[in-house]
């Protein structure tokens, strides 16, 4: 049997690597919010010519129009994301793109929209997920009876959030990837999925101590190497269904399926790496505080 416990460390070190550059990717770049968030002008054009988006994204900076996306929506079709526009800024951002690729460019759709996620939706939003994130927190406690495996199964749901945030900051500088409505979506998916996987591992974990008891390591390496195949397994499925919908879903779904590709892969590995990780280091931590109070009874039982 492999001692996966024997290297926990070294999984929580990768871990807070990851928290480390995403924290730092959020902190100098922020996210880059999208329509949902900001609002904005949504227009669709059709080119007879291919072009460089950096290019195009250049040269309308040059005529003082900000662009905040450039997104292939079809064959020759491409929407772009403005912030708010008025119809004459409309028309001349037209003629700016038909002499920049000397050829004809037409318009297919024009509109201006409002920021659908609004301060109230996402303080809703937030207090929503903090009081799910307690209810899961007191429910694990209470269905393991301890309360070490709740908090363990939180700060593991905790890392994938802050993984698939960090994420994003870093996609969104370097690639244009935006945070939308779907990227919420995708962030309420993450935590549901880690939470899952977890209490499989969980749930091994606690029949072996009821049948057999013994050292909380030794059970967590029992637990692991008996639910890895079918946690990967199920992994899989999913990855191969994101890849390709990230390769031939087209522009709409594309960061989207992102988005659920590195949630999954953080589920995957948290589960068995760091929530179980997380809760053998909390035992043993506590046994040693526990054996600190026994021996500090003793002496001041001798005095």
């Amino acid at each position: 049997m492999i001692k996966w416990m024997k290297y926990r460390f070294v999984y929580l070190g990768i871990s807070l690597f990851f928290l480390i550059v995403g924290a730092y990717g959020v902190i100098k770049w922020g996210l880059k919010l999208g329509v949902d968030f900001t609002g904005g002008a949504v227009v669709e054009y059709k080119f007879e010519n291919s072009f460089s988006t950096e290019e195009i994204n250049k040269k309308l900076s040059e005529k003082g129009f900000s662009v905040n996306s450039i997104q292939k929506a079809g064959i020759d079709n491409y929407l772009f994301k403005f912030p708010p526009l008025e119809r004459e800024d409309k028309d001349k951002i037209l003629l700016v793109l038909e002499e920049i690729l000397s050829s004809d460019v037409e318009e297919l759709r024009f509109e201006n929209v409002g920021p659908s996620i609004g301060p109230e939706l996402i303080k809703k939003t937030v207090v929503a997920m903090l009081l799910s994130t307690i209810v899961i927190l007191l429910w694990v406690a209470l269905q393991f009876k301890s309360f070490k495996f709740g908090a363990s199964a939180i700060l593991a749901m905790l890392h994938d959030s802050l993984i698939l945030i960090g994420s994003f900051s870093i996609l969104g500088h370097f690639f244009g990837a935006e945070v939308d409505f779907l990227f919420v979506t995708a962030l309420l998916t993450t935590l549901s999925f880690s939470v899952h996987d977890t209490i499989v591992v969980y749930d091994r974990i606690r029949e072996y101590q009821k049948k057999e008891g013994g050292d909380l390591k030794v059970l967590a390496d029992r637990a692991i190497s008996e639910t890895m195949v079918r946690s990967l397994n199920n992994s899989f499925t999913i990855l191969f269904m994101l890849i390709a919908l990230i390769l031939l879903g087209g522009s709409t779904v594309k960061w989207f399926s992102v988005a659920l590709l590195i949630g999954t892969v953080a589920g995957t590995y948290s589960s068995p790496f760091v929530a179980v990780s997380l809760l053998v280091s909390f035992d043993e931590l506590g046994r040693k505080l526990k054996g600190k109070k026994i021996l500090f009874d003793f002496f001041k039982s001798r005095k």
